[in-house]
């Protein structure tokens, strides 16, 4: 059954929502009732995103898992940045020392004007601070500005780690691949590190799910045999970089989820390519579970019929969204305000 977004809201609030058919057994980390709640980047709502203040607070507040994006330094060390470009992460252009380092680069297809984490050695990204990637939209986050250096994805894991005893429960590491094809092709694999550090630290399926929005990266950790789950990520427009000849829209078809559930154990489409649609029928039904991203408090991100108040940065009823995709039966979902996630599980 197909219904606008309009619908599905009025049935929400009716408590009439149909929930997609049952989730696949085993495949996820999280052992607590309701959905997986996953902090995008920490809770990216309240601090600035990837630094140990932002994982601490999703956990502290309830979230089961925490994200971290993986790129690699110069000298093949992967740390966490949401892209490999930080002028907008870190005060990098606020560095004199490091002005000769701003160059442009072809990541993906696309061209990119900045400063590159493959051209800093560990020790050298160490001396930046983290800054808030969206100060127009989050400008009460920029009073953590220049507090935080960048993490290595072995911090992470050993914050988790720590955060797990500290609150009797099991926290996960949910690592992304950026870019894995474009690190490849300049000598810097990420996957090899990344499964180096999985066995390292005996991650297990219950504290690290790996994800990447390229198959053929997923594929490559699954060959290492390492026993943590995966998950395809799904754009919403075009396809992955490495498959070209695949688009999204292909992936998300009865027959595509055949394919990815050969590889993945999950799958991570955009919110709105779940409302409205049999996708989580469709995945349930291949043997997939399925969380949605990216869900966000403020009005620009929210559906016209919950906004809150005349600014675009306004909070709107960020509860009342997540209450439909919890009734669609999802799986997880992936957030930047983890607390209200894990709220509206709550009730």
């Amino acid at each position: 059954m197909q219904l606008g977004r309009r619908s599905l809201l009025l049935a929400v609030a009716a408590g009439t929502a149909t929930a997609g058919t049952a989730a696949p057994a085993g495949a996820a980390p999280h052992t607590g009732g309701g959905p997986v709640v996953i902090g995008h980047r920490g809770a990216a709502g309240w601090r600035p995103e990837h630094t140990a203040s932002s994982y601490t607070y999703a956990v502290q507040t309830g979230a089961d898992w925490i994200e971290p994006d993986l790129v690699p330094t110069k000298d093949h060390v992967l740390v966490v940045r949401h892209e490999n470009e930080i002028s907008q992460t870190t005060d990098v252009a606020r560095r004199p020392e490091f002005e000769g380092r701003r160059t442009t680069k072809t990541v993906d297809g696309r061209a990119v004007t900045g400063w590159f984490t493959e051209d800093f050695t560990l020790a050298e990204l160490k001396t930046l601070r983290a800054v808030e990637r969206l100060p127009a939209v989050r400008n009460r986050n920029t009073v953590f500005d220049g507090r935080e250096e960048v993490m290595t994805f072995q911090e992470v894991v050993d914050l988790a780690r720590r955060l797990s005893r500290e609150h009797g429960r099991t926290v996960a590491v949910f690592p992304e691949t950026k870019h894995p094809t474009y690190f490849r092709s300049i000598g810097l694999p990420l996957e090899p590190r990344l499964a180096a550090l999985i066995r390292r630290n005996r991650l297990g399926r219950r504290e690290c799910v790996v994800q990447s929005f390229e198959p053929t990266s997923l594929q490559r950790i699954a060959a290492e045999r390492l026993g943590v789950p995966l998950w395809q990520a799904l754009g919403t427009a075009g396809g992955p970089y490495d498959l070209p000849s695949t688009t999204y829209r292909d992936m998300m078809t009865p027959a595509g989820l055949a394919d990815i559930a050969r590889y993945a154990d999950w799958i991570g489409p955009d919110k709105s390519s779940v409302a409205g649609t049999s996708l989580v029928a469709d995945a349930h039904a291949a043997g997939l579970r399925i969380g949605p991203y990216t869900f966000r408090a403020e009005n620009q991100f929210l559906p016209a019929e919950l906004r809150h108040g005349s600014g675009p940065n306004d909070f709107g009823d960020a509860f009342a969204e997540y209450a439909l995709y919890y009734r669609l039966g999802v799986d997880a979902v992936v957030t930047d305000f983890p607390d209200l996630a894990v709220m509206a599980r709550r009730r």
